[in-house]
């Protein structure tokens, strides 16, 4: 089958978390051990760094991935969801895997997809590694999907693991509270491999501690980096990093949203570890790395400025610490008035998420085409219980065009509340 029919198949017969939720969730590793054992067990062919957490992982895995193929490493990057084509799941150096390979993986192994009825997930993974075995690449950074123990990816034995911010989201699937959520994510943890933990929260330290010990894991942590934000641009920003000891360093990158800053010491931790056991990264790397982590991974959707006078800017923020540290930097932006496109999917906390939102902005509520997208009709109700006004729309791009026709040029046009309303966005 060529490729379109291989989507269609996959999309058709395999159970789908991002377009139906828990029920494609499967809550061990049973069907990836086996899919992979099938395939000769790829994972074990390649070096990797494994990166999980509520928020900050996929920029974060994008930077590594930018900074390893600046040092001249040829480079393996496998992130979730897609926006625009399932081909940006799985990436070489920064080029997506060609739609070929795609087709002739599902063709050949219709018959083993059909024995284990995996979900969709866990054939790409399976898919991924294939891919990256095959190719023969000197390191692949994996993204976690869906928390961490049993997330599918948890089948590697990384060169280094990393955790970044935990937040409140999947409670259904992960726990109802941060230390229940840590917990999971300290699935990766692997034993006698280094840990990094990219974000300061102190309460949770000692989950990832007790989970580093049980393991015999080293766990560096990050609290004493300092990451301080300079001059901000159109298409990048400056920032500075310093650490005790150390003299400070200046960088540059082309991620403009400045909750990515907060992700920088988790980066760096994982670069120093890489160096210690053995990885050329000289500081020239680092710069680069950062300064073209777009144009060299293709990342999308975080701060992603697609229209100007007025500013149009897409985000991909979609649970409440991603929103909040998203509306820090929109209360920052000169502006006459606030137009919000929002749209949510059903098992998020969208009254928290809501509780967030300015009461002065105008409102244009919307939904994706997945089935878990919470009908706007729906999310409107909801916001109108907590004074946040406005119309509903079918799809995103109707309510971008009336925003754009409300907006005077001097306003400010934000699109955020679901990955898949962004990925619906015609000019993205």
């Amino acid at each position: 089958m060529d490729y379109q029919q291989a989507l269609t198949y996959l999309y058709e017969r395999l159970p789908m978390f991002q377009r139906v939720g828990a029920v494609a969730f499967k809550k061990d590793l049973g069907n990836t051990v086996r899919l992979l054992e099938a395939l000769g067990n790829p994972q074990n062919n390649f070096k990797s760094v494994h990166v999980a957490g509520t928020n900050g992982k996929g920029s974060s895995a994008h930077a590594l991935a930018s900074i390893l193929q600046s040092a001249g490493y040829k480079t393996g990057l496998y992130t979730s969801p897609h926006l625009k084509e399932f081909t940006e799941r799985i990436r070489l150096n920064g080029g997506e895997v060609s739609q070929d390979f795609v087709g002739q993986f599902v063709s050949q192994h219709q018959g083993l997809i059909e024995d284990i009825n995996p979900s969709f997930f866990e054939v790409t993974v399976a898919m991924a590694f294939k891919y990256f075995a095959s190719e023969e690449v000197d390191i692949a950074i994996i993204e976690t999907g869906l928390g961490g123990r049993l997330d599918s990816t948890n089948v590697i034995d990384p060169l280094v693991s990393l955790i970044t911010m935990i937040g409140y989201d999947h409670a259904d699937l992960l726990g109802n509270t941060l230390p229940a959520i840590a917990a999971e994510k300290a699935g990766i943890i692997k034993p006698g491999r280094p840990v990094v933990i990219g974000a300061n929260q102190p309460d949770l330290l000692s989950v990832f501690k007790a989970k580093a010990r049980e393991v015999g894991a080293p766990l560096k942590t990050m609290d004493k980096m300092r990451v301080v934000t300079g001059d901000q641009g159109v298409f990048h920003q400056n920032f500075e990093v310093s650490e005790p000891g150390e003299p400070a360093m200046e960088y540059r990158t082309d991620i403009t949203a400045n909750y990515f800053l907060k992700n920088i010491p988790g980066v760096l931790g994982v670069v120093h570890e890489l160096r210690g056991l053995g990885f050329t990264i000289e500081k020239g790397a680092i710069k680069q790395g950062f300064a073209q982590i777009k144009s060299q991974t293709g990342l999308k959707g975080r701060w992603q400025m697609i229209g100007q006078s007025p500013m149009v800017v897409a985000d991909v923020s979609h649970n409440e610490p991603g929103v909040a540290q998203l509306l820090e930097q929109v209360s920052l932006v000169p502006r006459r008035r606030l137009h919000l496109i929002i749209g949510m999917v059903r098992d998020k906390d969208i009254s928290g998420v809501l509780k967030l939102l300015p009461k002065e902005a105008t409102y244009y509520f919307t939904q994706s085409s997945v089935p878990r997208s919470l009908p706007a009709v729906d999310l409107r109700l909801q916001a109108e219980v907590l004074g946040l006004l406005g119309d509903r729309f079918i799809n995103v791009n109707q309510a971008l065009k009336e925003a754009e026709k409300n907006a005077h040029s001097d306003d400010f046009i934000l699109i955020c509340g679901s990955t898949f309303v962004v990925a619906e966005i015609e000019h993205l």
